[in-house]
């Protein structure tokens, strides 16, 4: 796994790695020790301060495995030599990970295409930028590493259109609101992300009502920044939940094998090559419309 530094936290890098990634501090400590994180190439102490631009490298030799190409089926939106714009399905990984190396998105991929983007290394070649699990939609994946470089910075220029449809509890009164809160690891579950003020990054969701039912409201969300779980913890945290959200929501699952009412439904960016700018939708899946129709009926 690589990671830059996005600010000047001023921070020990067993902290900095304990808020950006799901590693516990021993795990971490464990592999500053034997070498396997490096900064700038250079290894360094758990007492390490991280800087701005900082570029930290983490070598999980102990769980790495070859990726297997698997023939699973891809709903792909748009192809052509440089990029590709699929629809993952909810219950869909995006990429492998330990205990999860097989039926994830780039098992499909590396399938399906023998020229993927190596940016983010073996485990995660052509993809530019990821959703949930069991959130379905659209993503962007690259073909090389110039064309992922590019959409990377465009998305970090928040020039890249991204709009989701979510179902959540509660009627929502305003037509639009803004949600600014900071993100961060939960203190509390370091598998949960949380609005906190402590070695938080920047957050912002706009929300458009779309529907009002009798307990829930349709919303269209368009996120200003990409942070883990940002629509499920901000929804959340304004105590309007996504809908059927195993690890955010409140209340009774209305199906346990679909995940959460979130779909990334709109993608639009600038063809890094062909300086095009192409926009994509997709509907959500048909379970989506199943589960929308008992909150109408209510």
């Amino acid at each position: 796994m690589e990671i830059t530094v996005s600010e000047n936290d001023g921070i020990r890098i067993d902290k900095y790695l304990m808020n950006n990634t799901s590693d516990s501090r021993s795990k971490i400590q464990k592999l500053i020790d034997s070498g396997s994180i490096l900064v700038n190439g250079n290894t360094i102490k758990s007492s390490y301060i991280v800087k701005l631009d900082d570029i930290i490298s983490i070598n999980y030799t102990e769980e790495s495995t070859d990726i297997i190409p698997e023939n699973i089926p891809l709903d792909i939106v748009y192809e052509d030599e440089y990029l590709l714009v699929v629809n993952k399905p909810s219950g869909m990984v995006v990429h492998p990970a330990p205990g999860n190396y097989s039926g994830t998105l780039v098992n499909a991929l590396m399938f399906y295409c023998n020229q993927l983007s190596q940016v983010n290394g073996s485990v995660r070649p052509g993809i530019v930028h990821r959703i949930d699990a069991d959130t379905s939609g659209l993503l962007l994946i690259a073909k090389n590493d110039m064309v992922h470089n590019d959409l990377a910075k465009q998305i970090a220029e928040k020039s890249v259109v991204r709009k989701y449809i979510c179902l959540v509890s509660g009627v929502i009164l305003e037509d639009t609101a803004t949600i600014d809160a900071p993100i961060g690891r939960d203190e509390k579950d370091r598998k949960k992300m949380c609005v906190t003020g402590d070695n938080s990054k920047e957050a912002i969701t706009h929300i458009r009502v779309l529907e009002r039912y009798h307990d829930a409201t349709l919303i269209e969300c368009v996120l200003e920044t990409g942070r883990t779980h940002q629509i499920r913890v901000h929804m959340n945290y304004i105590n309007h939940p996504v809908v059927n959200d195993p690890v955010y929501g409140r209340g009774k699952m209305v199906d346990k094998e679909f995940g959460q009412m979130l779909h990334a439904f709109e993608i639009g960016f600038i063809h890094p090559v062909t300086k095009e700018f192409l926009d994509f939708k997709v509907d959500p899946p048909k379970r989506f419309y199943e589960i929308l129709e008992i909150y109408k009926n209510r």
